[in-house]
């Protein structure tokens, strides 16, 4: 069923029990007028199984209507939220836009959630309008003044809702910005618990996240405050309205222009009324929420693209030669370097700034101020950055690991066929010895963000899934900070021999990774400083020798 289907035998059905609602009392006035006052027990019966029939109908279309409302409103939340990790994931980038991980999953579940909820909200809306349609209408045939009342009234006290939930509206998205941003902040902290207990900062952590949240807390309060007082004015106003009904319908009776059972059913209408107004007070809220809320998605999915994608395909077959032509970006200042393909080399640097950028560039997650970089003589801005990344693969120095076993982390990416593949790339990297520390091996499930592995361990396991994805070239970003030299060297020799043939760049400063290379370069202040082989280099370049050996 459609999502537009939904909604529409949602409200019809709500439609229904409101209309079923609205019979209840002007069936009891009937039954009054034409079986209690004329003591007739044949027109009592007959009334009463009318009414019975009533109350199943309405009893059956609130069941279905209300099912087919929260289906809606599910749905309508888990495709934003669908939406919203496509864009996250785009490979043109730009979603995050300066906001934490912790935000960008609070946008996807709460402010999704609210969004949806407006699903709802329409349902109950036309069926609280509906009822009241059906009120008017036995009202007027009750008494005119009484009808009429209702249809002026309704209005105004729909005006009134919508100006009083303006304040909630703002409120509601500044609460919202907070919580986002208190759960991006634990979410960070989370992330970097080891790192804050080795430094002895957690008293500062807690301090910053007790700010955050109090901030959180006390707009949250505003919130709940705005909402309390608009649904505490708008009740206040709906009882006063609802006693006017009811007063006027009691002088008429006084006055004999209607009935004893057209002013039971007077009376009756006028506090049925207070449910639909009731639900309209609530609409105007949800309406005001869900606004604030969609503003938030849409400044997701709207973010501009970080890189646009172009129009030329890669080059057929890719060889993996690699060239950079006067590119300026972040900390590089006009960098010309060519990388011949099948090359393993080395870029050593001064500046870590200079290593990021350079990543920045070569993966395309940003296009350089200046200059071009070049793939088989192909410029990286004339490819999609999704197919560029089916040729090259940049392996982050932080890149995360996934919840799962330690070989689905391996091998969850398109690359070498098999386990034997995935094996040895375990092996080249020297993850097959995390491996056998494990209570299961390669089968033993790693919690989220590898966070249940040491700092080396995960290096390890990052770098077999980089050189398991069997990319022409790869580009990979100090891959062994935090193993011991022994293993250092290793990983060093069965990187060289896995990647035989292919175009590899390893930036690092380590001397143990570096030695193994056909060539290295030295980024100073920007710009190649020198290049040659790793020995020649630490002997005759005292710069690098600092680098590389301080």
């Amino acid at each position: 069923m459609g999502q537009r289907r939904r909604v529409t035998v949602g409200a019809l059905l709500g439609a229904g029990h409101q209309l079923g609602e609205a019979l209840v009392p002007v069936l009891i006035g009937i039954v009054i007028d034409q079986a209690v006052a004329e003591s007739d027990a044949t027109a009592l019966v007959r009334w009463l199984v009318v009414l019975a029939v009533v109350y199943v109908g309405l009893s059956f279309s609130f069941r279905f209507g209300a099912r087919a409302g929260e289906q809606a409103a599910e749905v309508a939340a888990h495709s934003l939220r669908v939406e919203l990790v496509r864009r996250v994931l785009d490979s043109r980038g730009g979603a995050e836009g300066g906001r934490l991980p912790g935000a960008l999953a609070n946008i996807a579940t709460e402010d999704a959630k609210r969004v949806g909820a407006v699903n709802l909200a329409v349902m109950f809306g036309i069926s609280a309008f509906a009822g009241l349609a059906v009120s008017a209408v036995a009202l007027l045939l009750i008494s005119v003044p009484l009808g009429l009342v209702v249809l002026v009234g309704t209005p105004v006290l729909l005006w009134l809702g919508h100006l009083l939930s303006k304040p909630l509206e703002r409120r509601s998205e500044a609460e919202q910005e907070r919580a986002a941003h208190a759960s991006g902040v634990a979410a960070d902290l989370v992330a970097g618990l080891r790192v804050l207990k080795g430094i002895g900062a957690q008293a500062a952590a807690v301090d910053r996240y007790r700010r955050t949240s109090r901030d959180s807390l006390a707009a949250t309060l505003r919130a709940a405050r705005a909402e309390a007082w608009q649904r505490g004015v708008v009740l206040a106003l709906t009882g006063g309205f609802i006693a006017l009904v009811a007063l006027i319908g009691g002088r008429l009776a006084v006055q004999g222009d209607i009935t004893l059972g057209q002013f039971v059913s007077a009376v009756g209408l006028a506090l049925f009324l207070l449910g639909p107004l009731q639900v309209f007070a609530w609409v105007n809220a949800e309406f005001a929420q869900g606004r604030a809320s969609a503003a938030r998605i849409a400044g997701v999915l709207a973010a501009p693209p970080d890189v646009v994608p172009g129009d030329r395909g890669l080059p057929s077959p890719v060889r993996g030669g690699l060239r950079l032509r006067e590119v300026s970006l972040g900390g590089l200042r006009g960098v010309d370097l060519t990388v011949p393909p099948g090359e393993l080399l080395g870029v050593a640097t001064t500046d870590p700034a200079a290593a990021v950028a350079l990543l920045r560039c070569l993966g395309r997650t940003d296009d350089p101020d200046s200059g071009v970089v070049e793939l088989d003589g192909v410029p990286l801005t004339g490819l999609d950055p999704a197919e560029l990344r089916t040729a090259v693969l940049v392996a982050a120095h932080d890149a995360d690991l996934f919840e799962g076993t330690l070989s689905d982390n391996v091998g969850g990416v398109e690359g070498v066929e098999g386990v034997e593949g995935v094996e040895t790339a375990m092996a080249a990297a020297g993850a097959d010895e995390v491996a056998r520390a494990l209570p299961l091996g390669a089968a033993t499930e790693i919690s989220e963000g590898g966070r249940s592995l040491s700092g080396g361990q995960r290096q390890r396991v990052a770098l077999a899934r980089a050189l398991n994805a069997g990319r022409s070239v790869l580009v990979v970003h100090d891959p062994t900070t935090a193993v011991d030299a022994v293993t250092e060297a290793r990983i060093a020799s069965g990187l060289r021999e896995f990647r035989h043939g292919r175009t590899t760049v390893l930036v690092t400063n380590s001397p143990a990774l570096l030695a193994v290379t056909d060539r290295v370069v030295l980024l100073d202040a920007g710009r190649v400083a020198a290049d040659g082989r790793h020995a020649d280099l630490v002997r005759n370049d005292a710069t690098y020798r600092t680098a590389v050996l301080a």
